[in-house]
């Protein structure tokens, strides 16, 4: 493949999935809400009441200390969910960064299941191995929010 086809297919890619995205869905405009809300306040949750939960999920493996990932992951959080919300225009991009962040995360939710961790009533196996369910669906409406797949 020649320089000038692979350059062709990176714009092409980079038009596609960050560029600005055509006029939302209503279903588009719910997911990019919706999403906006729950990640926004999930990250002031990091930072405040539910600390100390988010800090027992996270991996033993995890070479940084646990509060430095809570708080770094609590301020992207609150980063993606503003963003995701206020800025229609830039949904694109935000949303598939916000997919990014889920699908980076989600090694810490294998983690949680694998060391039989405890946290926001995950309590059995089978309830953290349900949760391992939702991530991927919580990528599909990140995407969703993103207005993608057209």
């Amino acid at each position: 493949m020649s320089s000038s086809s692979v350059s062709t297919r990176l714009k092409k890619a980079q038009k596609r999935y960050l560029g600005k995205a055509p006029k939302p869905t209503t279903g588009e405009n719910v997911a990019r809400y919706a999403l906006g809300g729950i990640m926004t306040y999930a990250g002031i949750s990091h930072l405040t009441t539910n600390r100390q939960e988010f800090q027992a999920q996270v991996p033993d493996w995890m070479p940084l200390d646990e509060d430095i990932v809570v708080l770094g992951s609590g301020v992207a959080e609150i980063a993606l969910g503003v963003a995701l919300a206020a800025l229609p225009e830039q949904r694109r991009p935000v949303g598939v960064a916000l997919a990014a962040f889920y699908a980076a995360i989600f090694p810490g939710n294998i983690g949680q299941y694998a060391e039989r961790k405890d946290g926001f009533g995950l309590d059995t196996d089978g309830k953290r191995l349900a949760r391992l369910f939702g991530q991927p669906a919580l990528i599909a409406a990140a995407l969703k929010a993103a207005g993608l797949p057209k």
